[in-house]
């Protein structure tokens, strides 16, 4: 199934659009607020090889959620951008395990309740603050563009941030596996005519339950639906329904994402197409 909201449902109106300029004197911006929730950039002092642990942190609102790397094609995923000319580079965002919202209105991967996006930055100089534009969708009923420019300034290095320091820490326990020996994807095949995706797995515990798949397409696809889904012990085996891909979209050579979510744990592979 196609993950999205409904596009008469999405408002891109400066009614919903929050842009808001905030600063602080630590390694926490002040929140920037919007009807549906609120977001800050925590970051930690650069390290001597001039890496910066940093984190968006987004607390949506009760009933409201915001999105996961993939939204589909209606939604907006988590976006950072570093202000040009800044002496800091953002090298990477990663994205915490979400959850399948589903319900007679909705069918989401995305987040629920308060979520830190970490964030690698990397200094070019003497970094001495970090101007960043963070830009979410946060929905209920409707999807309204959050857009705030957030900055803080950091500290020497020498100086300990425990605060900041778990709220990192605890972001980095909520990412998803890499691949290895116990959980990974050890096959996959898609259909001739392209309308259906088996992965075969290796899960690190036995069970009866299939895990919970999520693939991640074509930038503004995802798929969940489970067509077929066996499981014996350690290993599975599930067919995903894969809905009508862009026009004249040629897979060959192209690199999709898939999320497995086995009870507690969770794995995040890369699937290439030959």
């Amino acid at each position: 199934m196609l993950i999205s909201i409904r596009a008469s449902h999405i408002i891109l109106t400066a009614l919903g659009f929050c842009l808001s300029l905030t600063s602080a004197s630590a390694e926490m911006s002040a929140w920037a607020d919007n009807e549906g929730g609120r977001m800050r950039l925590v970051a930690l002092p650069p390290d001597a090889m001039g890496e910066i642990r940093a984190g968006l942190q987004v607390e949506p609102r009760s009933g409201w959620i915001t999105y996961w790397r993939e939204p589909g094609k209606n939604g907006i995923p988590p976006q950072i951008t570093i202000a040009p000319g800044s002496s800091v580079t953002l090298q990477e965002i990663r994205y915490p395990v979400p959850k399948h919202i589903v319900d007679a209105k909705v069918d989401e991967i995305a987040y629920d309740a308060s979520v830190t996006f970490p964030l690698t930055l990397k200094s070019t100089g003497a970094a001495g603050e970090i101007h960043a534009m963070a830009f979410i969708g946060i929905c209920k009923e409707i999807c309204i563009p959050f857009q705030a420019d957030l900055t803080l300034k950091l500290s020497p290095a020498a100086q300990t941030r425990p605060e900041e320091e778990a709220i990192l820490a605890e972001a980095e326990k909520r990412l998803p596996q890499a691949p290895s020996a116990d959980f990974a994807i050890t096959g996959h095949t898609l259909s001739a005519d392209g309308t259906s995706l088996t992965l075969e797995m290796s899960l690190p515990q036995s069970g009866e339950t299939p895990p919970q798949v999520v693939i991640a397409g074509p930038s503004g696809y995802a798929f969940t639906k489970q067509i077929a889904a066996t499981r014996t012990g350690n290993t599975a085996k599930a067919t995903l329904a894969i809905g009508k891909l862009p026009r004249n979209y040629d897979i060959h050579g192209k690199v999709w994402n898939v999320l497995v979510i086995d009870g507690t744990r969770a794995m995040e592979s890369p699937l290439a197409f030959e």
